[in-house]
């Protein structure tokens, strides 16, 4: 049986956009084409492209049955034919899983119906689509979704949702499940960090980030300007519409795993970097367009001030703490005006609560101070409805963070699903992330039918009205994010041709030379003990290379990885390579240090330091250190790196080493030993390689602060850290103590032999 692929026609209009169909009607009216998308054999109003997509999308939901909407109210993840449990229940093309297909991760277990089923009878439309594969196998994916789409009475395209594709890294669930695809820039660090090396180049200071952004003339921000025109470009070529990207976060806890999705921890810098993006993803500041990708900006309202690091896909995690008086205002909001200015098509709420006990007082951009109501700001009426929409008066839709109503149901753990779901989209939530809970839904929406509290105890803490859910506020619901839709004009054109995505996706030389200079201007030079960086340096000279990480099977990979580019440079560089440091002219350490797991606690604090076999304190369940203790590995074989260094040094060679930057690390262990440091964020081994060996100049500036030690992070008998972990890490010596802090007044940053502060905005 023909794909997809093969068998949608296009149509062209005269005036207006294409139409792509496999089995549709298209009407002739005005001269102009329009697709019968209820399938009625009528012209309706939203039929017709030339209208607004929200009176469209209004329209359309009043044709819609219940079932139809309910389904369009949740999103989950989704995989294709080739990653079935069974292969033998393929569609006729291969490609869809028609096989049942339970699905268990951290948020729950489901049995679900195959592909087909799943949207023509659950009628999902919003699939979350993580697997890494080809252009190919991506567009014939999800044009074979829009076909079965096509089947049903009612039409609504299937919007698949990705994180982001286009950065280098560790394929983390989650975060960037399907990073290669696409073009490869450097980690959202790595970026800043380009960026800020572009800035700096200007003389651009701090505080004037944003104004610099706005002027649309500067070639200021080429880095960030670039990035973002290639995933439209790529996103758009294989039919992927819509990401859970960027992270608006600032970093002001250092322990905080999802520091490597952020772009740092400077609030100016985040705002600039996010007034630049959206609008050149999206298709325009005014919104998104029929060429463009939507962007679901995440974590409102930042889910950078954790409370020590802990990360809220767990118990331990589940606050926001707030010690410092304003840090809400002053570091955390800020970056998601500008996702409200560009119209950003929605944002996601963090999954954490805020805390009222634990927290100075709050207010918002206008003054006005905050009710801390602990519950998840998915579900905090306060956040959503009264700060995000009304005050800072955003328009898009709420798009919950995965597992809201099931394990991560912060504060509203005395609620049972179906009434978790009535009460998140009482309060804003248009679609939730997750699970496909439909049953569920259709469960709350029927208790409210059968005047289900008049026999049944209202949870204490909650009213009535507020567990029940009524048709009207599931079409506003699914008005949002059908206007989303038809603003990527999907209804019309959701079709792609594998031939132009390959085109597009695989022969755009432009876009990978582009990421390719971006990995050598996000590698930041901190130290350089006197050794010139040039080729002429390393002619006639021996070099040994080495790779550590915390998985030493893994390091061993890389190190022949290293040792193979290296040989393939080494004859026409001049240099050659050995295998015994103590021969060595030049060492090259490669080390990518890794602490804890995503989506687990760790027994006690996330270890910063860089160390193997470290002894450190457990935790409790309230997160306050304890008197057992555990073992830390950040980088096995840590002391063999420093031994290995030693006998370099004690031959007369120099060492050179790489650190690679997801977290800020204190990098005291590395900087002792090294002669030039540098550090990437996600960078390729190749373009690091190009800095040590003179090729290119270094650029690049750290986007976060790098801490001094231990003592700077230190927490006390009451879980209360020593440097509030609210407050982004140039800002943290107000507030440390004096017998922290050198004479210069500073005491947070790492200080290196050459005197030098590894602070936000530093590389030399």
């Amino acid at each position: 049986m023909k794909k997809a692929s093969e068998l949608f026609r296009t149509v062209h209009n005269p005036d207006g956009p294409d139409l792509t169909t496999v089995n549709r009607k298209i009407i002739e009216k005005d001269g102009l084409y329009f697709k019968d998308i209820d399938g009625s054999g009528e012209f309706r109003d939203f039929d017709d492209w030339r209208l607004p997509p929200e009176e469209r999308a209004a329209s359309y939901v009043k044709e819609l049955t219940t079932d139809e909407k309910i389904g369009q109210l949740f999103s989950s993840d989704w995989h294709m034919g080739k990653d079935a449990q069974d292969p033998s229940k393929l569609d006729e093309t291969g490609i869809l899983d028609e096989g049942v297909f339970v699905k268990k991760n951290i948020f729950g277990e489901q049995h679900l119906p195959g592909t087909t089923d799943l949207l023509t009878k659950i009628w999902a439309r919003h699939l979350i689509f993580r697997p890494a594969v080809t252009t190919e196998e991506m567009t014939d994916f999800f044009n074979q979704l829009h076909a079965v789409a096509e089947s049903c009475d009612h039409f609504v395209p299937v919007q698949c949702l990705s994180n982001s594709r286009n950065e280098n890294g560790e394929v983390v669930f989650g975060m960037n499940d399907g990073s290669g695809s696409f073009a490869t820039w450097p980690g959202t660090l790595g970026i800043a960090a380009a960026q800020l090396g572009e800035l700096s180049a200007d003389g651009v200071e701090r505080d004037k980030y944003l104004s610099t952004a706005q002027k649309e003339d500067t070639g200021s921000f080429a880095v960030v300007d670039r990035f973002a025109e290639c995933i439209r470009r790529e996103w758009n070529a294989v039919g992927l519409r819509k990401g859970y990207m960027y992270m608006a976060d600032v970093v002001t806890d250092p322990r905080w795993q999802r520091t490597y999705g952020t772009f740092g921890e400077c609030p100016e810098l985040i705002e600039a970097v996010f007034e630049r993006i959206i609008p050149r993803i999206q298709g325009s500041k005014a919104g998104i367009t029929d060429s463009g990708v939507a962007m679901t900006i995440k974590h409102f309202p930042g889910g950078g001030a954790r409370e020590n690091g802990f990360d809220p896909h767990y118990k331990a995690g589940q606050w926001n703490v707030y010690q410092t008086e304003g840090s809400l205002a002053a570091y955390h909001l800020p970056p998601f005006t500008a996702a409200i200015r560009n119209n950003a098509s929605s944002i996601m709420p963090y999954y954490s609560k805020p805390s009222g006990e634990k927290s100075a007082p709050q207010r918002d951009l206008n003054g006005e101070l905050l009710p801390l109501t602990p519950q998840g700001f998915a579900y905090n009426h306060t956040f959503i409805q009264d700060v995000l929409r009304n005050r800072m008066g955003f328009k898009g839709y709420i798009n919950s963070d995965t597992g809201i109503v099931h394990n991560m149901s912060w504060g509203v753990e005395a609620l049972d699903i179906p009434e978790r779901i009535a009460y998140a989209l009482n309060n804003g939530v248009d679609l939730i992330g997750g699970m496909f809970d439909v049953e569920d839904a259709k469960t709350a929406l029927r208790r409210t039918a059968e005047g289900y509290y008049d026999t049944h105890a209202v949870p204490e803490g909650f009213t009535r009205e507020e567990l029940e859910v009524t048709e009207d506020t599931i079409d506003k619901a699914v008005t949002r994010t059908l206007s989303e839709l038809f603003a990527l004009g999907m209804f019309e054109n959701p079709y792609r041709s594998v031939a132009e995505a390959v085109a597009t996706v695989s022969h755009t030389e432009s876009d990978r030379a582009d990421a390719a200079a971006a990995h050598r201007k996000s590698v930041v030079l901190l130290k350089n003990n006197g050794v010139k960086l040039s080729p002429e340096t390393f002619r006639g000279r021996r070099i040994y290379a080495e790779c550590f990480m915390k998985n030493a099977e893994n390091a061993a990979a890389a190190t022949a990885s290293l040792r193979r580019t290296l040989a393939a440079r080494a004859e026409a560089a001049g240099f050659a390579l050995c295998e015994d440091p103590a021969e060595a002219d030049f060492a090259f350490f490669f080390v990518t240090p890794s602490s804890g797991a995503y989506f687990n606690a760790t027994p006690g604090y996330l270890e910063l330091d860089l160390c193997d076999g470290k002894v450190v304190p457990d935790v409790d369940e309230a997160g306050k250190p304890t008197a057992n203790t555990h073992l830390e590995t950040t980088v096995a074989d840590m002391q063999r790196l420093t031994e290995t260094a030693a006998a370099v040094h004690k031959a007369g060679g120099r060492v050179f080493a790489s650190l690679n930057v997801t977290l800020a690390w204190m990098p005291g262990n590395l900087e002792r030993i090294a002669d030039v440091l540098t550090c990437g964020f996600d960078t390729y081994p190749e373009a690091v390689l190009d800095i040590f060996l003179g090729l290119c100049k270094p650029s690049g500036k750290l986007p976060l602060t790098l801490p001094a030690g231990d003592a700077v992070l230190a927490v006390n008998s009451d879980g209360v850290c020593v440097s509030p972990n609210d407050v982004p890490g140039f800002d943290k010596d107000l507030y440390l103590p004096d017998s922290l802090k050198d004479e210069n007044g500073k005491g947070y940053a790492y200080r290196d032999s050459a005197g030098n502060y590894y602070t936000f905005g530093f590389g030399l």
